[in-house]
C-alpha cells in the first residue's frame, strides 16, 4: 500500500530533478519531475511515487491532505503527529 503524502518542491535541480520536502517533516527526497505535464516551480506541491512526481497539487489540496493525515495519525495514536 502506498500512502500519498504531499511533498513541496524546495529546489529545482538539473536534468528534471527536484529536491522535495515530504509533508511538514524533516524528510527530503530527490525526485524526477519528468512525468508532470507542466514545468514545476519551487513551492509547488507534488505527489511522489517510486521517485517520480506523479501529479501536482494546489496549495489548498496539499494542506487539506496534510490536515486529514494528521487527524488520522492522532486518532490512531491518541497524540499529535507531524507530517
Amino acid at each position: 500500500m502506498c500512502l500519498a503524502i504531499p511533498a513541496q518542491i524546495v529546489e529545482l535541480q538539473e536534468e528534471g530533478m527536484a529536491r522535495v520536502r515530504v509533508g511538514e517533516s524533516h524528510t527530503f527526497l530527490t525526485a524526477s519531475m519528468m512525468l508532470l505535464p507542466e514545468p514545476p516551480h519551487v513551492g509547488d506541491y507534488v505527489i511522489v511515487h517510486a521517485g517520480f512526481a506523479m501529479h501536482a497539487l494546489s496549495p489548498q489540496e496539499a494542506q487539506d491532505s496534510l490536515a486529514a493525515l494528521r487527524e488520522l495519525a492522532e486518532a490512531m495514536e491518541g497524540s499529535p503527529a507531524q507530517f
